[in-house]
């Protein structure tokens, strides 16, 4: 009895993805019959297995923040998450880099999708040298925390937090990269590459610094070691993750809206499918937050991070070659798997001490 009553509290906390899932499905058969109801659940399926690392990051910021901001994740949070980047933020896109009006690309989203994926598509090489270019240096960023006392490969975590020290040299590897990432293209790729790698080091760099500054002012501690918070964010510090964590959304949604466009050019089903995706993994950082996972699972944040340089890469390489969705999705997840798997492994190893 007390199983069940435990598996219907853990249920309890997804029960609006669960009623979104099932909604999603209804209006995907009823805007494209049986078939376009399948595809909702393939893109929400996909959604959630690309992004877990998306969860497990977003958990690691947004468990030092105040009950009333982890609401707002979950709810205005969410909006921007499914509205904003899986529907709007693919318009604007496209608006910026075709040169075409808003009215144009609203009219080709509603009676010309193919032309509009085909825009989309070529617009992916602004979009990967942008979302690759913030991932990363959420990466480095990590590596080169001098204030991180848990390392999981510790070869080349110590020597790399020690170099931390210099407080500019995140923003150094991170131009070193842009430029050698830019190498070999042709001279009009190298522009655009620069130009939107430059901007997504500049974002990051912006939002990251205006989150940490705002932590600072209000005198924010660091997470104890029972994994929760001294003292939770609130005012400006609070907003400012809370824009960090969206940033961040943006740049793990980027590649599956673009991806979607290979299983259906219905923008509808795309966004159906996508943003209860979006939902769920929304949903699963709150439930990771308020279990305490990420002390339980002393590799798990470091799998997550990992994962991010991973899918960082991967974004690059897709510059180059071209390469499978499930490439970008299993070795996220192999890098996950084995930090839990390590994770666990060590615990019990304390315990039997």
């Amino acid at each position: 009895m007390g199983y069940m009553s435990s598996a219907s509290a853990q249920l309890n906390i997804f029960r609006f993805s669960i009623g979104a899932v099932i909604l999603a499905l209804i209006l995907g058969w009823w805007v494209g019959g049986p078939q376009q109801a399948l595809v909702v659940a393939i893109l929400a399926i996909l959604e959630i297995s690309l992004s877990f690392e998306n969860a497990v990051i977003n958990a690691s910021i947004l468990r030092k923040m105040s009950d009333f901001w982890q609401e707002m994740f979950l709810t205005v949070g969410l909006l921007i998450a499914v509205v904003g980047m899986r529907l709007l933020f693919p318009v604007v896109i496209v608006m910026v880099t075709s040169g075409l009006a808003l009215g144009s690309v609203v009219d080709l989203v509603l009676n010309h999708p193919e032309e509009y994926a085909q825009q989309l598509e070529a617009a992916h090489l602004s979009i990967a040298a942008f979302g690759g270019m913030f991932l990363f240096m959420i990466f480095i960023d990590f590596l080169l925390d001098a204030t991180k006392k848990v390392h999981w490969i510790e070869t080349i975590e110590k020597p790399l937090a020690r170099a931390g020290s210099l407080k500019l040299l995140p923003t150094l590897v991170g131009l070193v990269v842009l430029v050698g990432l830019a190498y070999g293209l042709s001279e009009h790729d190298t522009a655009v590459v620069l130009e939107s790698g430059l901007i997504g080091l500049i974002t990051y760099l912006v939002v990251r610094g205006a989150s940490r500054l705002f932590e600072q002012l209000g005198g924010v501690g660091q997470l104890a070691q029972t994994g929760k918070a001294a003292v939770k964010l609130t005012g400006r510090a609070a907003f400012a993750s809370f824009v960090y964590l969206e940033v961040i959304d943006a740049s793990f949604s980027f590649d599956g809206v673009v991806g979607a466009f290979a299983l259906t050019n219905n923008v509808i089903v795309i966004a159906l499918g996508l943003g209860v995706g979006a939902m769920f993994i929304r949903e699963l950082t709150v439930w990771l937050v308020r279990h305490n996972t990420l002390t339980q699972l002393k590799y798990l944040e470091h799998g997550a991070y990992y994962a991010v340089g991973s899918l960082a890469v991967l974004l690059w390489a897709g510059l180059y070659v071209e390469l499978p969705e499930a490439v970008t999705g299993l070795a996220g997840a192999v890098i996950i798997v084995a930090s839990i798997i390590e994770s666990i492994q060590e615990r019990r190893a304390l315990k039997a001490h």
